[in-house]
């Protein structure tokens, strides 16, 4: 069997090199081409700038639409009667009262094309895997208590917690107290020590994670459970899945018609503590979560990402995460993808995980713990020249068309995170400053403000009708005045979008590009209002 592995630095050889390379080269090329540009002729710059200015307003026209239609799916399937959905798929006969008109589509999908090969609800066992370092219970127990009050069976689910060696006595300490705390709840609990240090692995959550999977593989062929019957799912510290979570991903399982090659994503809500985080923070927690909800819309767009679920027998096969990078989660979809030679999908679980906005003990380190964060998640442009390499540099028996596209997609998602935010501010800038005289140069940034300001009326009024419907209730220790600072807080939208967006990416690709590896991950810090401060692979 062919490796899936990531290559050791000292293993890359120059073409792997190249495609490193390239999405920080493409970003730098295009940053600085209203420049270059305006040193050629006016007439091309502002053809290029507007064109380029039009193009995003109409992506963002686009994305703004999807995010409300998002949003009111998200809304459906949190109240969709899943009990009564999963019993109808047990069936394959309609029972439930007022149920979605997708679920009698899926009974007579699943009935005609899965037939009698099909994984019933009944059959489904799910692991929960928490993965932590050295987070405080302050962050642990509500995460787990969230998973014991899902409307799901206890007993037909598994609880692992993956801790790090690493993290000390204390945290060993912290495993055996939830175990013994909630382990009752279960068909089964266990803690599982990843030791460090482990030859060949960075530090990150891909060796914990794969650690615990390998302890998890010997129990389920102990006690017997089929591993295509298992759904395994990841969680963070801070992870707290919706109540229908579960059933939700359940259904949609059992409704696949080939589960074994495929993922479920959920979307993700950073409202754990939007209302502790500070206003810039929160900017980004909401704008992230648009994002992560609008592309659940988009499943050809769909990656893993943070809490994320596989059937037991893929991770089985791909001999689970990558121990060699700090973006395990969505280098997981192109493990598994060339793994079963193109043939993997994500699928989208509508019902949501709730995670934590950025919040340290300190305001000027919380802004420090934002930006580590977002550079580790652009760090996913190092799945460019895996991508790259794989497709086009080994032998592999995936349509050259598929390669072509998932690759473009990929790279273009990657450079456009890294320039978009820029070009659309300054593009419009530097032809004045080259021709002065020109009228053409002159009137570029008057028609490029009245773009960019429609633009961002349309961005800030979508996000504010969002965040407003998902808000949880304001916690009794706030004022009135509170929810004044969450409308004025959109403020911060320019800002953000430049100096934690497009630099963090940039930071990422010329890194990557110069070839100095981030080979550690470093954890968020995250505190618990009034707590001590906490940390989180997240």
């Amino acid at each position: 069997m062919r490796t899936i592995e990531i290559p050791q630095p000292d293993e890359r050889d120059w073409r792997y090199r190249a495609f490193e390379i390239l999405p920080g080269a493409l970003t730098w090329l295009i940053l600085l081409s209203p420049l270059i540009l305006g040193l050629i002729g006016p007439q091309i710059t502002a053809v290029f700038v507007l064109a380029y200015l039009i193009f995003w307003l109409f992506r963002g026209i686009g994305v703004s639409l999807r995010a409300l239609q998002a949003n009111r799916l998200v809304a459906e399937h949190k109240a969709a009667p899943w009990t009564g959905l999963n019993q109808d798929l047990e069936d394959l006969v309609p029972h439930t009262k007022k149920a979605p008109n997708w679920h009698y589509r899926n009974l007579k999908r699943v009935e005609k094309y899965i037939g009698a090969s099909r994984i019933k609800p009944s059959e489904v066992y799910h692991v929960v895997m928490v993965l932590f370092w050295n987070e405080s219970r302050d962050i642990l127990v509500p995460t787990i208590q969230s998973i014991v009050d899902s409307n799901y069976d206890g007993k037909k689910m598994i609880l692992v917690l993956g801790y790090e060696q690493r993290g000390g006595p204390e945290i060993e300490a912290t495993a055996d107290y939830l175990i013994k705390k909630f382990g009752k709840h279960f068909y089964h609990a266990m803690a599982v020590m990843h030791p460090w240090p482990m030859a060949g692995e960075i530090i990150g959550k891909g060796g914990n994670a794969t650690y615990a999977a390998r302890e998890l593989k010997k129990y389920l062929a102990k006690v017997k459970l089929d591993p295509m019957h298992v759904l395994v799912t990841t969680l963070d510290a801070d992870n707290r899945p919706d109540r229908n979570y579960f059933a939700a991903l359940t259904y949609t399982y059992c409704s696949t018609e080939e589960p074994r090659y495929a993922s479920y994503q959920p979307v993700t809500l950073y409202l754990n503590n939007i209302w502790d985080a500070p206003a810039p923070m929160r900017v980004i927690a909401t704008g992230n979560s648009m994002w992560n909800t609008m592309l659940a819309l988009r499943p050809h767009m769909l990656r893993n990402f943070s809490a994320h679920s596989q059937p037991m027998a893929a991770l089985i096969d791909t001999d689970f995460w990558s121990v060699r990078t700090i973006v395990e989660d969505g280098h997981q979809y192109w493990r598994t993808f060339f793994r079963y030679d193109g043939k993997h999908e994500v699928y989208p679980i509508f019902t949501p995980i709730y995670q934590d906005a950025v919040l340290a003990d300190t305001y000027r380190r919380t802004l420090k713990m934002q930006f580590i964060q977002l550079r580790r998640w652009a760090w996913g442009a190092s799945d460019i020249a895996y991508v790259g390499y794989n497709s086009f540099i080994k032998k592999n028996n995936i349509s050259k068309r598929l390669l072509i596209v998932r690759f473009f997609r990929l790279l273009e998602s990657h450079v456009s995170w890294s320039t978009a935010p820029l070009i659309i501010l300054i593009a419009a800038y530097p032809l004045l400053f080259l021709h002065p005289q020109s009228y053409l140069a002159n009137q570029l940034p008057h028609l490029a403000s009245r773009l960019q300001l429609f633009a961002l009326v349309l961005g800030v009024s979508v996000s504010l009708y969002i965040s407003f419907k998902t808000l949880p209730p304001k916690p009794e220790h706030y004022r009135r005045h509170r929810t004044i600072w969450i409308l004025l807080q959109w403020a911060y939208l320019p800002f953000v979008s430049i100096l934690y967006g497009a630099f963090s990416a940039i930071y990422s690709q010329t890194r990557l590009m110069l070839g100095w590896y981030i080979g550690w991950l470093i954890p968020t810090e995250k505190a618990v209002k009034g707590e001590r401060p906490s940390t989180s692979t997240l």
